[in-house]
């Protein structure tokens, strides 16, 4: 997977989408990361509920995430 940067403004983080995130598929995933906090959201709702980490629990989920093979 790799990220496609969005452009950021100063109220919103800079969000990058998953090359697996399309317009038509179910995967669709954006990434924020700022020094203290990850945040997820689904790219087809970028208003809609987000996911925060910690960078240490982020870096926690990441093997289990690369192992799915996905």
């Amino acid at each position: 997977m790799t990220l496609k940067p969005s452009s950021g403004t100063e109220r919103e983080p800079n969000w990058a989408k998953s090359s697996y995130s399309t317009d038509e598929g179910a995967q669709c995933v954006e990434v924020a990361t700022s020094l203290d906090t990850i945040l997820i959201r689904d790219s087809k709702n970028p208003d809609g509920p987000r996911l925060t980490f910690t960078p240490a629990i982020w870096a926690d989920f990441l093997p289990y995430a690369s192992a799915s093979g996905h």
